[in-house]
């Protein structure tokens, strides 16, 4: 009975694992994207930039960070 819960557990891992794994290589181009999207936002409200002036703004950091 021991053994079997061994099995099981050492199959999740693997499993859980490797799942995770496959995750992080796809993860990678979204991430950088979501950092340079939160570094445009922070100086664009340190400036307190608003509205259309805005949009140009952060359409302007996220090509030239690209």
């Amino acid at each position: 009975m021991k053994k079997q819960y061994s099995l099981i557990a050492l199959s999740l891992a693997l499993f859980a694992g490797s799942a995770l794994a496959a995750d992080a290589g796809t993860a990678t181009p979204q991430g950088k994207q979501q950092t340079k999207l939160g570094t445009c936002s922070k100086e664009a409200k340190a400036k307190s930039i608003r509205g259309a002036d805005r949009r140009q703004f952060m359409s302007t950091c996220m090509k030239a960070k690209a």
